[in-house]
């Protein structure tokens, strides 16, 4: 789910040329998603998919030299930029990075989801609330930025709950996605907007 997931068509895909994805382009979703944070043991694992209602998806393979170009690229990730600041209480902000393919006319999409770490240390989507649908973040000249805000609220008496970040990304071309990845939150990026602090940068947040 937080691994290196790729699918593609490959057909027409070239990495942008050397230098060319330096100047970001970021777009900040307005969507701020209400969860309540349920008991954990009691919640049912969800398995999230990529939603593909207006795109159609290729089969599963191995990723061509061009595809693996972008996803090796170091403005490949995502990172919690919101963690429960004091002027944002119970909220978590997810933002994303992704390097454009060169190609103005291809389209790159973003969708956000918050996973909890369960009793057995694995990481398991929160609920259906707490998956954002995949919005457009611009065309595939150049890297761009994207994020959202999940507002949470934490059960009384519950002990804090650990969360994480994963933002899925997909390069489409009308509506075929030509390569998809999912990528789990991380330390040490910067994002162009939206952080709070302006510096936050963080793999999980615990929240409760």
């Amino acid at each position: 789910m937080a691994g290196d997931t790729t699918t593609g068509a490959g057909e027409g895909l070239s990495p942008a040329p050397s230098g060319y994805c330096r100047r970001y382009r970021h777009s900040v979703s307005s969507t701020r998603l209400s969860i309540g944070l349920l008991v954990l043991a009691g919640l049912a694992a969800t398995v999230l998919g990529a939603s593909t209602a207006s795109a159609t998806l290729v089969a599963t393979r191995k990723p061509t030299a061009a595809e693996r170009a972008l996803l090796d690229s170091h403005e490949l990730w995502a990172t919690i930029d919101v963690c429960d600041p004091t002027d944002q209480p119970n909220t978590v902000g997810i933002r994303g990075s992704m390097p454009g393919d060169g190609h103005a006319h291809d389209k790159m999409y973003m969708s956000f989801r918050l996973q909890y770490m369960n009793a057995s240390k694995q990481w398991v989507d929160l609920s259906s609330d707490a998956n954002s649908s995949f919005v457009a973040v611009g065309s595939g000249a150049s890297a761009r930025q994207g994020g959202t805000s999940f507002d949470l609220k934490p059960v009384t008496g519950q002990p804090p709950v650990t969360l994480r970040g994963v933002v899925d990304v997909q390069w489409r071309r009308g509506k075929t996605v030509l390569l998809s990845a999912a990528r789990p939150t991380a330390a040490g990026h910067r994002s162009l907007a939206g952080a709070d602090p302006a510096d936050f940068s963080a793999a999980t947040c615990l929240i409760g």
